[in-house]
């Protein structure tokens, strides 16, 4: 099939990028959710070259998850995941703190003939509508081979809250094993039980959550085709607390992302800044180990090639 890229855009909510007639995935950046459900962009559904659909959204046990998405449950006092906050002592609790992260400009799109980029900004509000971040978001999608392509996903954080802000997780406020926040990929229904690897030679959910590595990965089978896919994250080695931290599920259900602030804290001054940056991959098949070694080489390419000189502008 053709590799020119295309982008289709949808009543100024929406774009889906498409390489030749296969769409690759669709970025909500101005979504509608319930404010429970801290509305956010977030790509869904995301597909293989093959066609296969490797992510969910609004999964009925955690409604929140929104296949692949900046989405943070510890800023400072306020949920910017979506659903409840877990407090120290208290466990998860529905609390009024459920921010938005708000598009606030016409996304911009650099097509080429190698990838295709999306940049756009946001403001993330509290749930009464105060501003605690303003952000510049860049995606930058290509291929990598005839049965894989890669996302580099690029966010420069501001904050502008008035105060210095704490960015935690679960883990951080007394939950074990539960830090989750960052980029955040959640997998179809059938990739449960999938199989769990990262850098280093780490093998198996248990292996993985919590564990520092440049690269994580999540292989699942299909319902209907009966296909398999991979998915991979690389961890820019410039990057907080790089190589990071994963938090990864197989069961009850697949999951996986970077998690910076798995189990230490990270204040963020008034006026400080964050800058962010990963490769997502996703790939044809049931990769081995070679194959994601290979995969985590190029992506983290991806990432070298698309570095810019200047850092991505915040409003």
């Amino acid at each position: 099939m053709s590799h020119r890229f295309d982008v289709v855009h949808e009543a100024g909510s929406a774009m889906s990028v498409r390489a030749g007639q296969m769409e690759l995935f669709r970025y909500t950046y101005a979504a509608s959710d319930p404010q429970v459900e801290s509305p956010r962009p977030y790509l869904h559904p995301i597909r293989s070259l093959a066609g296969d659909v490797v992510s969910v959204y609004r999964p009925w046990d955690h409604v929140w998850h929104k296949g692949l998405a900046l989405s943070l449950p510890h800023l400072g006092p306020h949920n910017f995941w979506g659903g409840p906050t877990f407090v120290r002592g208290r466990g998860y609790q529905w609390l009024d703190n459920n921010g938005s992260m708000r598009h606030d400009d016409a996304a911009a799109v650099d097509l080429g003939d190698a990838d295709v980029a999306i940049r756009h900004h946001l403001t993330w509000l509290t749930q009464r509508g105060d501003r605690v971040i303003v952000e510049g978001r860049r995606l930058v999608a290509g291929l990598l081979d005839t049965s894989a392509w890669v996302l580099v996903f690029e966010t420069s954080l501001l904050n502008v809250s008035g105060a210095t802000i704490t960015i935690g997780s679960p883990t951080t406020e007394g939950r074990e094993n539960a830090g989750y926040g960052g980029l955040f990929w959640r997998g179809p229904r059938s990739f449960e039980g999938g199989r769990v690897e990262a850098g280093g030679g780490l093998r198996g959910e248990t292996a993985v959550m919590g564990s520092r590595a440049p690269w994580a990965a999540f292989v699942g089978q299909h319902d209907g085709s009966a296909r398999w896919s991979s998915v991979l994250f690389v961890d820019d080695p410039d990057n907080l607390r790089h190589p990071v931290p994963w938090f990864a599920r197989s069961t009850p259900f697949a999951c996986l992302g970077p998690a910076p602030f798995f189990d230490t804290a990270h204040p963020m001054p008034e006026g400080d800044r964050l800058d962010l940056r990963y490769a997502f991959v996703v790939a044809g098949g049931a990769a081995d180990a070679d194959r994601l070694e290979s995969l985590a080489g190029q992506a983290a390419a991806a990432l070298r090639r698309t570095r810019r000189a200047d850092p991505i502008s915040v409003p």
